[in-house]
């Protein structure tokens, strides 16, 4: 029973890869295009989320900074999610739903791109970097679920928005997971080429 169960949420996860597959190529590649854009001339990413949407930031800014699966010079990025002073100082002087924004506003530029992570499209401090990174001038990449909350209305035309089709939580996260992980090859494949040993 206990094995029934574990192996339905490896055919759960798959159906919905396979299904959100041919929905999200379009708008992951138009996320590609404005990330390369910022990069490509001296720009940063800026990330956040909560939870494990916090975690996906940092592991976005690891793959950017460090290496994703091939050699390359290090592209800017930024999880907002990382400096317990920062977090901390902000919500206790201010609110917690300004944890992010404040950090957008202080380190954000004109043609920065801010990925702003929410499975529900409705956490509040997701929705004022959203609105911070307008104000600077920054192109959005939200990445939410079920219907994007509010997060479809936050987001301009200029934006990219990548709203995986489910309800569930963990599904929307393996989604998003493997979302950042297309982002990241499709860069290193704009900026350095095929791969010779690319199966």
């Amino acid at each position: 029973m206990l094995e029934q169960r574990i192996e339905q949420h490896f055919i759960d996860s798959a159906d919905l890869k396979y299904q959100a597959a041919q929905v999200l190529s379009k708008p992951i590649a138009a996320a590609v295009q404005a990330i390369l854009a910022c990069v490509t001339n001296g720009g940063k990413v800026l990330i956040c989320g909560n939870g494990g949407s916090a975690a996906d930031a940092q592991h976005f800014a690891a793959e950017f900074i460090g290496r994703f699966e091939r050699e390359r010079p290090e592209l800017a990025a930024i999880a907002l999610t990382t400096d317990s002073s920062i977090l901390t100082a902000i919500a206790n002087d201010y609110d917690f739903n300004v944890i992010f924004s404040r950090q957008v506003r202080a380190l954000g530029q004109p043609g920065d791109v801010l990925m702003a992570i929410s499975t529900s499209g409705n956490s509040a401090n997701v929705l004022a970097a959203i609105d911070a990174a307008h104000e600077r001038e920054m192109v959005v990449v939200g990445l939410s679920g079920r219907n994007g909350g509010k997060m479809t209305s936050a987001l301009r035309e200029t934006d990219v928005h990548i709203c995986v089709p489910h309800e569930r939580t963990a599904r929307i996260q393996e989604v998003h997971l493997l979302t950042l992980h297309c982002i990241c090859d499709a860069v290193d494949h704009q900026l350095l080429g095929e791969q010779e040993n690319n199966p």
